[in-house]
């Protein structure tokens, strides 16, 4: 497997003081990790390294092969699928869902001048029934529900056959029954040998999909452990990231926490 990310005793300094780091973390082709942790544990700040729309006040990040400060972003970028609430914002309410996910070919956001071909168009159209939402082809973005919203960015983060793909909470804000179907989806996606390497951003352990191998855990800018899910993802670890003692449990490669009553 090669080297998608690599993170080298990389720090972020804002307002001098440190909000992630110091930390060295490397992702492989054909991974899939999520990353959990408190609110302010870095989550967001890494997110943002890891898809080149930040870069690191100490230490080196290198995506995709490209050393951050030495490589043009614009051109990087296309290279990576993310999803975030920023990207929400940006997007025009009135651009129909075909051209949300067909835009990314471009990494654009709202159509403009630039011409697709039936190849642009079909592979939208698979990306949008692969996430269950072919039929709001037509629909405005604007209109969408929040569960509708969430799969149609997700379309549109592989459209452009990403090599790194990040997904930050991206169940965050769905109903029971929106937030499961959702999981489904992420379940066979993560389970594709062919899929891209993953990143998941999450607060919740139950939000992440069968098929995750790894798992990075942050508490105040730094990692309290990371590695193989099944190693890292334990009632201590996360007792000790939350700083609350914390039942944990495992049932059919889903999981489940609580405080304990203790």
């Amino acid at each position: 497997m090669s080297l998608v990310l690599d993170l080298r005793d990389v720090s972020v300094i804002r307002d001098q003081k440190t909000i992630l780091g110091p930390l060295s973390w490397r992702v492989l082709s054909g991974e899939r990790w999520v990353v959990l942790g408190p609110n302010g544990a870095g989550k967001s700040t890494l997110f943002a390294l890891a898809g080149s729309l930040i870069h690191p006040s100490r230490g080196e990040v290198s995506i995709l092969d490209e050393q951050m400060g030495r490589t043009d972003v614009f051109e990087l970028r296309p290279r990576i699928g993310l999803t975030s609430n920023a990207i929400v914002e940006l997007i025009p309410e009135d651009e129909t869902v075909i051209n949300v996910v067909m835009t990314a070919a471009y990494a654009i956001v709202g159509r403009w001048q630039e011409s697709y071909d039936l190849w642009d168009e079909s592979r939208a159209l698979s990306l949008l029934t692969t996430l269950g939402v072919r039929e709001l082809i037509e629909r405005t973005f604007g209109t969408l529900s929040e569960g509708e919203k969430k799969r149609t960015l997700i379309a549109r983060a592989l459209m452009p056959n990403p090599e790194l793909l990040l997904l930050d909470e991206p169940a965050a804000g769905l109903d029971l029954g929106g937030r499961e179907d959702l999981l489904r989806r992420l379940n066979s996606l993560a389970l594709d040998p062919t899929s891209p390497a993953t990143i998941i951003v999450t607060h919740h352990v139950e939000e992440i999909p069968r098929g995750t191998t790894h798992c990075l855990l942050l508490s105040e800018g730094l990692a309290v452990a990371q590695g193989p899910l099944a190693e890292v993802l334990t009632a201590t670890n996360l007792s000790m990231a939350y700083d609350i003692e914390i039942e944990l449990n495992e049932t059919d490669g889903r999981y489940f926490a609580r405080a304990t009553n203790r």
